[in-house]
């Protein structure tokens, strides 16, 4: 988890960005359901009148006000305009919008802030709306105050003494507190209309232009809210194909570092799925992170904050109880099945490997139909656990669906009660509905993310157990850089055995090797010979004892080092996808046609080239399987020759070769390599008995040294091999 920490801090203003980007966005979508109500309560059901007081209203009213409420808040909001006030076109403007103040004075409230304006709103709801009943006679005052026939309310009212006036008002104050506060604006803005109505104010106007105001907002929060998504999906995107990038690398590099052991302990097919499926899984974690992750909880607790003192708030509850039974349910049934998918994919690609790499094997033992079962098995457990998790998945979303779709209902059906009882509006049930789908999607997403977390936390550790593996092969902080001798290697009392195993592979290898010439190594098959050229290039490193290379201990050395001064041709020849070219240059910088020519012509390579189509640009299909064995390994050798280093690692290459081409290439190379040190792991004694050293291994052990020569009268075992495959007289040339 540390390396995948340290590459995240390459992006932390980028997620820094993208988290500001999500709380915009969070931003906007929680205050559009909030201009929709006041679409519905404001512009619709109140003709586009915001306060529960006129903006404008004539003098008598102003004034019976007054009588009732001297509270400074009125005096001080309210100013006094006549005609004479304005001239030109402001008069003109002044006019058109309210008509009767070609003849009246009209009281104008001032320029107020939005708390100045509550406040008023406050002060002034209920005394407003009192005044309004007076002058337009309401039946359920006049019951209770009779007057004269033919005087008004408003003037009998007007004429009442001022102790009465204050009993009156104070009753109806007490009745009204029986109400809640904005049903109290909402009855008062039906009196705000009347008194616009006598002042001429055309109701509409100021209906059209509060939609069409709001509606222009909610469009402008919809574009900016369209165009963070999209920034915010940009760098999601960016950051996460980034990491991705930067992930893959470092495993691939991490990968590359490995020696053998840690390659047998992963397995090939594991390290590609790892490599490819596992950093594709972590990829779309964090893409789901940055957009939904994050985004989900921001949403979801601020469209809670909005809800908090609703009334309907237990039917949300209710709603998110439901969506946390579900997702328990899918965390006890679903997880374990998750953790497993990776595995299997494991197992698929194993397989399916093992299929392509041993086709002609299974063709020529007729075992095709057992490997179709193998794979057809390994297929089919596959898809029986991802059915599962795609069908537990498919459940989940219908029935988070039908429980956001009832509690929408169950809201609608308990705020109707209260819009009828006159406790709710319903631009504010609208409103809450959408704050409660956006608390049941908050949750569904995280519910979604937390199904997707369990296979990507198997990824993530499957990684980290790469990055965090340590190699058995370690370079030291300050290693040594090699001296002036060339192409000398010395085994001291050398053992090696393989990790886990019991018994050692090597056992006290004890030889030298001087420059510009041959050793060579024979033996039954498992003696050890592999292993021993092996321990060269570090491939596995000694249990005990030391390998010196040009005078110093090859642990000590830089590993690059080493192997830059070694041209390495294992048993079996392998190609790269690309030209013939860009394989026999593999181990170069750059290009050298000089170079790759004569490589190609000592490996007895050139005859073969010359008839291929494109000759030396001729395309080597994957893993060389358009050219023959023999012509593989002939290009591995090019290979190694044209690196030209200092120590030649032949491991049983010449085994695919005819005796002529054998005997023609190491002469060839011979002639060539005549400052080099060469190794020869070889089945052949005619590959080696020109060597100037030929090691004899049995169980790991040598059990002869010498030349040819010498080895025929001093070593049994040797002289046993020889006669198996020459005879008397070809021993001896």
């Amino acid at each position: 988890m540390k390396e995948l920490f340290k590459i995240l801090k390459n992006f932390t203003v980028p997620i820094i960005l993208c988290v500001g980007l999500l709380i915009a966005q969070a931003n906007i979508d929680l205050r559009l359901p909030d201009y929709t109500a006041n679409i519905i309560n404001v512009g619709i059901q109140e003709n586009g009148i915001v306060y529960a007081y006129p903006e404008v209203m004539l003098e008598d009213t102003y004034e019976t006000i007054l009588l009732i409420n001297d509270k400074e808040i009125v005096k001080n909001s309210y100013e006094l305009k006549k005609k004479e006030d304005f001239e030109g076109k402001e008069l003109e403007e002044m006019e058109k919008k309210y008509p009767l103040l070609k003849t009246e004075p009209l009281y104008f409230v001032k320029d107020l802030t939005k708390n100045e304006k509550s406040e008023l709103e406050k002060a002034l709801a209920i005394d407003f709306m009192f005044v309004e009943m007076l002058k337009h006679n309401a039946e359920n005052l006049k019951d209770k105050y009779p007057i004269e026939e033919g005087v008004s309310l408003f003037e009998a009212f007007r004429k009442m003494p001022s102790n009465e006036q204050a009993k009156i008002v104070q009753t109806y104050r007490e009745a009204m507190s029986a109400y809640d506060f904005s049903m109290i604006n909402q009855m008062a803005t039906k009196y705000v209309k009347e008194e616009y109505k006598e002042i001429g104010i055309m109701l509409s106007d100021i209906q059209t232009n509060y939609i069409i105001k709001n509606g222009l907002i909610m469009l402008l929060l919809s574009l900016t809210m369209m165009l963070v998504a999209i920034g915010v999906g940009f760098l999601a995107s960016r950051i996460a194909t980034k990491f991705s990038y930067l992930l893959r690398n470092k495993v691939v590099t991490k990968v590359m570092s490995f020696s053998s052991k840690e390659f047998d302990q992963f397995s090939v097919a594991s390290l590609i799925t790892r490599s490819t499926n596992d950093i594709q899984q972590i990829q779309m974690l964090f893409v789901m992170t940055l957009r939904i992750l994050i985004y989900a909880p921001i949403l979801g607790f601020g469209a809670l904050f909005k809800v908090i003192g609703n009334s309907m708030n237990w039917v949300l509850g209710l709603g998110i109880g439901l969506i946390f039974i579900l997702i328990l349910f899918l965390f006890v049934v679903a997880m374990p099945k998750f953790r497993m998918i990776q595995k299997l994919v494991d197992r698929l690609n194993l397989v399916t490997r093992e299929r392509l790499t041993g086709e002609p094997v299974i063709r020529a033992f007729g075992t095709s139909t057992h490997e179709e079962e193998r794979f057809d098995k390994a297929s089919q457990q596959l898809a029986k656990v991802t059915q599962f998790c795609d069908r537990t998945m498919g459940i989940m979303m219908p029935t988070i669906l039908f429980i956001m779709n009832g509690i929408a209902i169950l809201i609608i059906w308990v705020g109707s009660k209260q819009i009828e009882l006159g406790t709710l509006q319903v631009g504010t049930l609208m409103a809450f509905i959408t704050y409660s789908i956006q608390v049941i999607m908050s949750f569904l997403m995280i519910s979604m993310m937390s199904i997707m977390l369990p296979r990507a936390w198997v990824s993530v550790k499957r990684i980290s157990e790469i990055l965090n593996t340590k190699n058995s092969i370690q370079e030291l902080e300050n290693p040594k850089s090699f001296k002036d001798i060339k192409g000398k290697i010395e085994f001291k009392n050398v053992s090696f055995k393989y990790p886990g195993a019991e018994e050692e592979v090597l056992k006290n290898i004890t030889f030298e090797t001087k420059p510009g010439t041959t050793t060579a190594f024979i033996g039954a098959t498992g003696s050890g010979k592999s292993t021993l050229i092996n321990l060269i290039p570090r491939f596995f490193d000694p249990t005990e004892g030391k390998i010196i290379v040009d005078g110093i201990d090859i642990k000590e050395a830089r590993i690059k080092d080493l192997r830059d001064k070694i041209g390495y041709v294992p048993q079996k020849g392998i190609l790269f996808s690309g030209t013939i070219e860009s394989n026999v240059l593999f181990g170069l910088d750059k290009k050298d046609e000089s170079r790759m020519k004569k490589a190609c012509e000592i490996a007895q390579a050139t005859e073969f080239i010359k008839n291929l189509p494109k000759e030396y640009h001729y395309e080597i299909s994957q893993g060389g399987t358009n050219v023959s064995g023999g012509q593989r390994q002939r290009l591995s050798i090019a290979r190694a020759i044209a690196k030209n280093p200092e120590f030649y690692i032949f491991d049983d290459s010449f085994s695919a070769l005819d005796f002529k081409t054998d005997a023609n290439l190491r002469k060839a190379l011979r002639e060539y390599t005549q400052d080099a040190t060469i190794f020869i792991v070889a089945q052949r004694i005619s590959s080696i008995m020109h060597a100037d050293q030929i090691i004899v291994l049995e169980e790991g052990k040598i059990v002869g040294k010498g030349t040819h020569q010498e080895l025929l009268k001093n070593c049994k075992i040797y002289k046993e091999i020889a006669l198996s495959q020459l005879k008397e007289s070809e021993i001896n040339g």
